[in-house]
């Protein structure tokens, strides 16, 4: 019995010395057979964000919660240097991006601008060119209006017509007479454009006739001058003795009727033209008693 004891004493020994050492290979072990870090190409290294590797802490691996201050920020120093790197740049983009825009707002501005101060343009213009159309359409008027007045200067229509007569053959006026002359001047009181065209008539044959027809005419003149302040430009008398003037209405076949009677027929002609802005003289009465239109 005591032989046995002998050779089992050992063994206990041995036995607590293999657990020893398997406690301290099994964790070496693991350590060996975790992988190892990829290799980054080259190229990718350049390129690509600073791969960060955490360091190995003993036991626990890559991820030891006993890790020291030192030791973390050892590994965010990089991030937070890549952070601060991306801060810059997304400010100078954001700059880069609101200098593009006050660019791009000037020069919407500056086009704004010119459009306007060409509408303003376009606008003087139209209103130049309506002025000018409108100062064009009034000259033609007046030219049509000068037109009018030219062509019209020597048209005379007659208003009215007396007839004075003379007793005795001589140029002495009776008190109907002066009356007629009176109506007559009247009526071409402050008017303009008219004349008076007389012909005096005498029964009187040949020169004598003549120079007697002449007398009636000169006394008819010389009392609407002097009474009545007829200007002389507007009367034109001819001495037509004991001739018969032309009668548009008259037969031409007809023989003339002799002059009885020493006279001076007046007619009133007024042109329509250089009587405008005045009243039309008035139709004064007649030795006939006939007023023509």
């Amino acid at each position: 019995m005591k032989n046995k004891t002998a050779i089992l004493t050992p063994f206990p020994g041995k036995f607590a010395v293999l657990l020893l050492a398997s406690a301290i290979g099994i964790p070496a072990l693991a350590q060996d057979a975790q992988p190892a870090p990829q290799s980054i190409p080259p190229t990718a290294q350049s390129t690509a964000t600073p791969a960060i590797t955490p360091g190995r802490e003993g036991f626990w691996g890559r991820v030891n919660p006993f890790a020291r201050k030192k030791w973390v920020k050892k590994q965010t120093d990089p991030i937070n240097d890549r952070l601060t790197e991306l801060d810059g740049l997304n400010a100078k983009n954001a700059k880069d991006i609101q200098d593009v825009d006050s660019r791009a707002q000037a020069g919407i501005r500056q086009a704004q601008s010119a459009a306007d101060a060409a509408n303003q343009t376009a606008a003087a213009a139209g209103t130049q060119a309506q002025q000018a159309s409108a100062t064009a359409q009034g000259a033609a008027g007046h030219v049509d209006q000068l037109n009018g007045t030219v062509n019209g200067l020597d048209q005379y229509h007659q208003v009215t017509e007396a007839e004075i007569t003379f007793r005795h053959g001589q140029p002495m006026l009776s008190a109907d007479a002066k009356k007629q002359l009176d109506d007559l001047a009247t009526s071409v009181d402050g008017q303009h454009g008219y004349i008076l065209e007389l012909e005096a008539h005498s029964p009187l044959a040949g020169s004598a006739g003549i120079q007697s027809s002449q007398h009636f005419a000169e006394a008819v003149d010389r009392y609407l001058v002097t009474e009545h302040n007829i200007p002389v430009y507007r009367m034109h008398f001819v001495a037509l003795g004991n001739a018969q003037s032309a009668d548009a209405n008259q037969d031409p076949n007809a023989k003339p009727e002799r002059v009885k009677v020493s006279s001076v027929h007046i007619r009133l002609m007024e042109n329509s033209l250089a009587a405008q802005g005045a009243a039309p003289p008035q139709g004064a009465a007649s030795s006939t008693g006939a007023e023509r239109p």
